[in-house]
């Protein structure tokens, strides 16, 4: 979908959401090659209509150059034309002026390493980067070491073994119709990622190949398991992937069918709200997958780091938009509970709208984040570790890719390690 298209449904989703009658548009939407009968019914499934018109409009982004004008067409056919027509007009209103984003830098140090070089990062990027003021600090492991009572209260306890559910869905082979390359490495990192986590104690589940409904249907069915007994659960996706609007976490990735799944939607499958027994419990997401189709040449800084290229490489991106539910109305709440998208990290192997590279070794990110859980999760915590994974993956190749999180964790996530 052209740009202008996109942001003419981001403007006029208020509303869409509003006015929109959603019922008279399902069979003209199929009929028309828009959507397929099984996404329509997963939209109709989406809630109340005001919700079936939202994650209609956010899913119109993701249907290609003739969706738009199929859209308006559909919505004048079925007597809604005053909405077609000011869907025209944020068409042609100018784009926004840019807001100013504060880029402040912030140095970035690993500490108990030899220093090769300083790198400021805009702090804004979603990379956890502990404060001067915090440093040194022991280590505080999540089993049989003696804290005090507070350092305990800010630390998530893993005391079931094994302590969750890993589901791992690695995408290698596309359809041809997808126009999506295999992913050569990628059952290598599939193999390297279930060892790892099964040595940490989890449960580990791996599926290959895996269409978008399919994908959809195996993270329901781990969404709606009893996580009762169980203190964590992660979620692994290796797959390609796209850019994607968003209102809180960027980005999709494919099935083998070429369908986009939002990251968004992955995530909220799990929340508070829609898996109780995960409630409180760390959820984490790590994703392989591109960010979009930017590539990025870097910037030369004065440094001594090792250049971390193979000669001869061949280099594959994951490249090839998102969705969200929305609710911005803030209420005062006299009962105590938790926000409904707490303990959940989403780790990306790129920046949002970069590419994500691959060998056939394997990809970067993974085999930086297995190395570096090998290594040191006995005795650093989760966002640390992110923040090594981060400044090795940085480092590597002639184009540059930069692993980052969303972090919605409420304490310091430590592995259980025998």
């Amino acid at each position: 979908m052209e740009e202008q298209h996109r942001r003419a449904l981001r403007r006029g989703r208020a509303r869409l959401v509003a006015a929109l009658r959603v019922e008279p548009l399902w069979d003209p939407l199929e009929r028309r090659g828009i959507f397929t009968r099984t996404m329509l019914e997963e939209l109709q499934g989406a809630g109340s209509r005001a919700d079936q018109a939202r994650q209609l409009i956010i899913d119109l982004e993701t249907r290609g150059k003739q969706a738009f004008p199929a859209f308006l067409s559909i919505l004048r056919d079925t007597g809604q034309g005053d909405l077609a027509d000011m869907l025209v007009q944020e068409c042609e209103s100018p784009p926004a002026a840019p807001q100013l984003l504060d880029l402040r830098p912030v140095e970035l140090e690993l500490r108990g390493e030899k220093q090769h070089k300083n790198v400021t990062l805009p702090e804004r990027l979603s990379i956890p980067v502990q404060a001067e003021s915090e440093k040194p600090r022991t280590p505080v492991p999540a089993q049989g070491s003696a804290v005090d009572k507070k350092s305990r209260d800010l630390v998530y306890e893993l005391k079931a073994d094994p302590c969750g559910h890993c589901l791992i869905l690695n995408n290698v082979t596309f359809s041809r119709d997808s126009h999506l390359s295999t992913r050569v490495g990628s059952d290598l990192d599939c193999e390297k990622l279930e060892r790892r986590f099964k040595a940490l104690h989890f449960d580990v589940l791996a599926r290959r190949d895996l269409k978008a409904q399919e994908m959809v249907l195996e993270l329901q069915k781990l969404a709606r398991r009893d996580h009762s007994a169980l203190d964590c659960c992660i979620v692994v996706i290796l797959s390609h992937g796209c850019q994607t609007s968003h209102i809180q976490f960027p980005g999709g990735v494919y099935g083998t069918d070429g369908k986009p799944i939002p990251i968004e939607k992955i995530v909220n499958y799990f929340n508070g709200s829609n898996c109780p027994s995960l409630r409180g419990k760390p959820k984490l997401f790590f994703i392989q997958a591109c960010g979009g189709e930017q590539k990025d040449r870097g910037f030369i800084v004065d440094c001594d780091s090792p250049r971390d290229e193979t000669p001869g490489a061949s280099l594959e991106s994951d490249a090839t938009p998102f969705r969200a539910p929305s609710g911005n109305v803030d209420e005062p709440d006299a009962t105590a509970c938790l926000p409904t998208p707490s303990d959940i990290l989403v780790s990306y192997s790129t920046f949002p709208g970069f590419v994500s590279w691959r060998e056939a070794t394997g990809s970067w990110y993974v085999e930086t984040l297995d190395s570096v859980l090998e290594r040191y999760a006995r005795s650093e915590d989760l966002l640390n570790m992110l923040v090594r994974v981060a400044n090795a993956v940085s480092a590597k190749g002639s184009y540059k890719q930069i692993p980052g999180c969303f972090n919605f964790l409420r304490k310091k996530f430590y592995f259980m390690c025998d």
